[in-house]
């Protein structure tokens, strides 16, 4: 079976591509590893009367920086001013109910609800139930590692 010059050309081209695509790609030693976390053998610390445990922070293998973590809050409580970056964050309610606020605009989440503010969008968000609120954040893009 013989191979023509075009089709020969065109395979090579396809191999130069996914070669300088691969050399493009960050090196695996400066991302995040695949991993589990185990909620047990997370630490809690206390900031401004919110309870956080974090759960990872590092970049990924496509170079976004990328910080997860565990937030209870007493109620009427709030982790600080609204505020914004460049990053993107979700939310991910686990339980009791809260009020995300994004550039003014108040929203009410109780369990199983998700958030998400995009990159530079002003938000802030409060427990505003009568019992504590607990909640997973996303944060994926420039700075979300640097927290």
């Amino acid at each position: 079976m013989s191979t023509t010059r075009r089709e020969m050309l065109f395979l090579l081209s396809g191999l130069v591509s996914s070669a300088v695509e691969l050399e493009a790609l960050p090196s695996p030693d400066n991302s995040l590893p695949s991993a589990t976390y185990p909620f047990s053998e997370l630490p809690t610390k206390v900031v401004n009367g919110a309870e956080i445990r974090p759960v990872l922070k590092g970049k990924l293998a496509t170079s976004e920086g990328l910080e997860v973590h565990e937030t209870t809050l007493s109620p009427s409580g709030m982790p600080h001013a609204a505020h914004h970056h460049v990053h993107s964050e979700m939310w991910l309610i686990r339980e009791g109910t809260v009020q995300l606020t994004i550039n003014g605009t108040s929203h009410v989440m109780g369990p199983g609800s998700v958030g998400f503010v995009r990159s530079n969008d002003e938000h802030g968000i409060k427990n505003v139930g009568t019992t504590p609120a607990t909640y997973f954040v996303v944060a994926v893009g420039p700075g979300a590692d640097s927290q």
